[in-house]
């Protein structure tokens, strides 16, 4: 037992991850610690846990980890592992990109189909026992713009191709891919606005998308077009976003994230007309932790053999 690797999940929902370790047969080269999230870590496991696989950790809690090399983040965005005041500047951080490639392509296409297709307007009408004819608004030929084109944005570009849209969008190093027509820099970013019948948001949370879809960005977009957020909450200037949408400056916006989640009751995107609310609905998936877990083994067997692990966090760029 002494030769193995100390591992602890901190997470509640553990037999996806044990199984996979068993399943690729690393368990006899790991001494594995569960604890669920509401427990804290004890002395004993502080002290001997070499790899960390958990949602968030507490400020405070990983400096007091000597043995600890390794942290694997169950999201894809690690925003709050980056805002740790502590965060040590040895450890290597992983994140769980490319698990949501699954559920949120799902749910973006969806988002999509519930702007341009009467079905909610028609299960109202229902409600009020009235036949009222609606014509659907037809996908082919519109275009799709794309801020943050990785594996999520990809996945879309390829189900929306498949429906005859034009895909275009921003990607920090473009280079030409698949199913989309132009792929950008973030510095032509205005120019995917100005384009776009729909604006799909992708970015992480860093100092240079905080506030990027502001007034001046909104202006440039179509009178039209729709904007959708499965990025995060802090890419758009609320009060902003209220304003356009209100005056009619843009058609509306689909919200997946916000700033602060679940969003306050007394919050304006409740109450404007035009702006719909979804309850962070667009990554999980039932069968998520296994996703995840697949992840995880992949990166605990590169640990164990000192080989690059995959999804290393760029801290710089903060993601």
């Amino acid at each position: 037992m002494t030769n193995r690797a100390h591992i602890l999940l901190w997470t509640d929902q553990t037999a996806p991850y044990l199984d996979a370790i068993a399943a690729a047969g690393l368990a006899d080269r790991v001494a594995v610690d569960t604890l669920p999230r509401k427990e804290k870590p004890s002395a004993q496991q502080l002290a001997r846990t070499e790899a960390l696989m958990a949602g968030a950790v507490p400020p405070g809690l990983l400096p007091t980890m000597p043995k600890l090399r390794w942290a694997q983040a169950m999201s894809a965005g690690v925003e709050g592992w980056l805002a740790l005041p502590d965060l040590p500047s040895g450890l290597a951080l992983t994140c769980a990109r490319g698990t949501h490639t699954e559920s949120m392509p799902e749910n973006i296409i969806g988002a999509i189909f519930h702007i341009a297709k009467p079905y909610a307007v028609a299960v109202e009408n229902q409600r009020r026992g009235q036949w009222v004819h609606t014509v659907a608004q037809p996908l082919t030929g519109k275009t799709l713009g794309i801020l943050g084109l990785g594996a999520i944005g990809q996945e879309v570009a390829r189900i929306a191709s498949t429906l005859g849209m034009r895909v275009i969008g921003t990607k920090r190093r473009p280079a030409p891919m698949p199913n989309v027509a132009e792929v950008l820099p973030p510095d032509r970013t205005t120019d995917v606005l100005a384009q776009s019948d729909f604006v799909l948001l992708l970015l992480p949370a860093t100092t240079d998308t905080e506030n990027l879809i502001d007034a001046k960005r909104l202006a440039r977009m179509k009178s039209t077009a729709w904007l959708l957020n499965f990025g995060r909450g802090h890419l758009i200037k609320d009060d902003d976003l209220i304003s356009a949408v209100t005056a009619k400056r843009i058609a509306g916006a689909i919200l997946d994230v916000f700033r602060q989640e679940p969003l306050p009751s007394d919050h304006p995107f409740w109450r404007t007309d035009g702006i719909i609310v979804l309850p962070h609905i667009g990554g999980p998936h039932p069968q998520r932790d296994k996703f995840v877990a697949r992840l995880f083994v992949d990166n605990l067997r590169r640990f164990l053999d000192g080989a690059p692990l995959k999804e290393v966090v760029d801290r710089t760029a903060g993601y």
